[in-house]
């Protein structure tokens, strides 16, 4: 694209980040200051329980600031969509609150979106600074998703990421409830490029990632975007029945032909307990397709505003882009 001034969005999640708000914003206004004059910075208040609200008050009147306060925690993947609801420029950057997502890497990823690029994601160098069962679990479940897919969602890539404005219509457009955001971008396509990136040490507090908040975007993930557990359990279930006719098969002819006696009551117990663990397993795995579908059918917004501020200077240029049915807004308060 042309060296034309761009509209820049920057959408950022937030939940329980009060001390990294200060640091972030700072360094934040200042990158995109250097990258355009017309700039805005969605920030998504995630219903924090300490004193995010309060620090961004105190933020009020940041010229180029939008505040969407939720009315409790809905979580990453709904906060990430409102702010893709609300976004208005032409390109729309991608990163959390807690600094770990190295601001200086913009002005290349603009440079690649000039160049062409539609989208441009950051893929982790090493996870050498993560726990072994969350390295493993994480290649295990892009394994899984990947495996048999039209759709190949990229390893190691996390949210930090630019957007066209066409790639964010695309996604606002997408009507399911239960979001796994990485699946997406990757579901909606256009012209991608990936650059490396080393995440900056966490400057204050921990992540709010605990390791269940983990499993059930995983499990989100896999039931959204792969119907893979499902066909390696019919296949496992077909191998196991298999396996079982072949020795009732084999102790018939043993009993008739060397007269063996048939094992007796424990063998029994142990076998009905283990094809009765193997059904509920099953069952299990049923369910949480189903309740996958049952969540999507209530059809229930995806997040609710209780607040919202909007002190940025692309509103008075364009409406805004995206508007949808998940988002209901009470009160809000244009540049308070």
């Amino acid at each position: 694209m042309n060296e034309h001034p761009v509209r820049i969005s920057c959408v950022v999640p937030a939940f329980n980040e009060a001390e990294n708000l200060p640091n972030l914003l700072a360094q934040l206004s200042a990158q995109l200051a250097a990258l355009s004059d017309q700039w805005e910075i969605v920030l998504i208040d995630d219903g924090s329980s300490d004193a995010t609200r309060a620090v961004l008050s105190s933020y009020a009147a940041m010229r180029g600031l939008v505040v969407l306060h939720f009315s409790r925690n809905f979580g990453k993947e709904a906060a990430l969509s409102a702010g893709l609801d609300h976004v208005r420029g032409d390109v729309c950057f991608i990163l959390d609150a807690d600094l770990q997502h190295p601001v200086a890497l913009m002005p290349d990823m603009l440079s690649a979106w000039r160049d062409g690029a539609q989208m441009v994601y950051l893929v982790r160098e090493n996870r050498d600074d993560e726990p072994i069962w969350k390295r493993w679990g994480s290649l295990l479940l892009y394994r899984l998703i990947n495996f048999g897919s039209m759709v190949q969602v990229p390893e190691d890539a996390g949210d930090f990421r630019l957007l066209d404005a066409k790639v964010v219509a695309a996604l606002c457009a997408l009507p399911e409830r239960n979001r796994f955001m990485k699946g997406l971008y990757a579901w909606v396509g256009f012209r991608t490029l990936a650059l490396p990136y080393t995440p900056a040490p966490r400057l204050h507090g921990k992540t709010n990632f605990s390791g269940m908040r983990l499993i059930n975007l995983a499990l989100t993930g896999l039931t959204a975007f792969s119907n893979m557990p499902l066909r390696l359990w019919s296949v496992f279930g077909l191998v196991l029945a298999a396996l079982s006719l072949g020795y009732g098969g084999y102790v018939s002819l043993a009993y008739f032909i060397d007269q063996r006696p048939v094992a007796g009551w424990t063998t029994i117990v142990a076998g009905l307990m283990f094809f009765g663990g193997i059904q509920l397993i099953s069952i299990g795995i049923l369910g949480e397709y189903l309740g996958r579908v049952y969540d999507e059918v209530k059809q229930r917004p995806r997040y609710i505003v209780d607040m919202k501020q909007d002190n940025s200077p692309l509103a008075d240029e364009c409406h805004v882009l995206h508007e949808t049915p998940s988002s209901s807004v009470n009160h809000e308060h244009p540049n308070a």
